[in-house]
C-alpha cells in the first residue's frame, strides 16, 4: 500500500508539475501573441503614419510670368514701393513653410533677367502656353525634379500669405481624391459686378461646384444679397502632378472658353477640387489702377 501509495502520489506529482509547466507555455505563448500582435500594430501605425505624412509631400511652387498681358503689358516688372511686383510675390512666397523649391516661370527675357537679378530661379517656357497651368506643366518638365505638387502661385498677388500658400497645399495633401486645391475668401458687395473679381461655389465638403465671372449664386431679384455668404476665388491654386501631366492634352471646354476661367477645365472633365477659406483681403494686380491701391495699403499697413 504504501508503495501503492508513493507511485500514486509520485505520479499526481508529476501531473500536477507537468500541467503547470503546460500552462505557464501556455500563458508565455498567449503573452507572446499579444505582444506580437500590439508590436505588429504599432509598427503599422507608424508605416500607416509614414506614409500618410510622404503622401504628396515634395512640394514646388511655381510663380508663372508673361510681359504680354491684354489687360496691362509688363504687369510682373511693374514697381510697387520701389521693388518689381514678381520680387514682392517672390519673397512673400519664400515665406511658406510648406515649398521645397520656388521657381519664376516665364517666356520673357526682361523678366527673366529681373528676377535673376534679385535671387530668384528661373526656368524659360515657351510662349505657346495658353494660360499658368501649362506655363507650369512645362516648367515642372524642364525643372527634371519629382515632386508631388506644383503650387501656382499668381505673380500678381504681391501680398499673397505665405499661411495661404501653406493651407492649399495641406487641402491637397489630406484630400486623395481630389487633384486640385485652391482659395477663397469673403467678396465684397462693391466687387459682385466686376469680372475681374472670380466668384465660386462649394459643396457641403469644401469642394468646388463652380467658378465664374458673374456673381453666383445670383437670386431671381437681380440684387447682391448683403446676407449671403458670396466667395471670391483668390488665384493660388495647387495641383497633384501627375494630374498636371495630362492637364495641357485635355480639350478646351464650353465653360472654361465662355468664362474664360481655366479651372473650369477640370471640373468639366470630372475631376474633384478642394477649395480652402480664408481671411484674406483680395490684393491682385489686374489694372495699372489696382497699383496705387495696393502700394496706398502697404503704407497702411508699413509694409514697404
Amino acid at each position: 500500500m504504501p508503495i501503492c501509495s508513493s507511485t500514486s502520489s509520485s505520479s499526481f506529482s508529476s501531473s500536477s508539475s507537468s500541467f503547470g509547466s503546460s500552462s505557464n507555455t501556455n500563458i508565455w505563448i498567449v503573452h507572446g501573441i499579444v505582444a506580437g500582435a500590439a508590436i505588429a500594430a504599432v509598427i503599422g501605425a507608424h508605416v500607416y503614419l509614414d506614409r500618410f505624412r510622404k503622401f504628396r509631400s515634395r512640394v514646388v511652387g511655381i510663380i508663372p510670368a508673361r510681359f504680354a498681358s491684354s489687360r496691362f503689358e509688363g504687369k510682373p516688372l511693374v514697381q510697387i514701393l520701389g521693388k518689381p511686383m514678381i520680387q514682392r510675390t517672390w519673397e512673400r512666397a519664400k515665406m511658406a513653410t510648406t515649398l521645397d523649391h520656388i521657381v519664376v516661370a516665364t517666356d520673357d527675357e526682361k523678366i527673366a533677367d529681373c528676377c535673376r537679378q534679385f535671387g530668384a530661379d528661373v526656368v524659360m517656357t515657351s510662349e505657346s502656353c495658353r494660360n499658368g497651368t501649362e506655363r507650369c506643366d512645362e516648367a515642372l518638365q524642364k525643372l527634371g525634379k519629382k515632386y508631388d505638387i506644383v503650387v501656382n502661385i499668381q505673380g500678381d498677388e504681391p501680398l499673397i500669405e505665405p499661411e495661404i500658400i501653406d493651407g492649399v497645399v495641406k487641402a491637397l495633401q489630406a484630400a486623395p481624391d481630389a487633384v486640385f486645391s485652391t482659395a477663397v475668401t469673403s467678396l465684397k458687395p462693391e466687387d459682385a459686378d466686376d469680372p475681374n473679381r472670380v466668384k465660386c461655389v462649394v459643396d457641403n465638403n469644401g469642394y468646388a461646384i463652380y467658378f465664374s465671372r458673374g456673381l453666383i449664386p445670383f437670386n431671381k431679384s437681380g440684387k447682391v444679397n448683403p446676407q449671403f455668404p458670396y466667395l471670391l476665388h483668390l488665384g493660388i491654386q495647387s495641383y497633384d502632378t501627375k494630374f498636371l501631366k495630362i492637364y495641357p492634352d485635355l480639350q478646351p471646354t464650353p465653360l472654361q472658353l465662355e468664362e474664360d476661367l481655366e479651372q473650369l477645365k477640370v471640373l468639366e472633365n470630372g475631376y474633384k477640387m478642394k477649395v480652402i477659406k480664408v481671411d484674406h483681403e483680395a490684393h491682385g494686380v489686374d489694372t495699372p489702377e489696382d497699383v496705387e491701391k495696393i502700394e496706398s495699403l502697404m503704407l497702411e499697413r508699413n509694409l514697404s
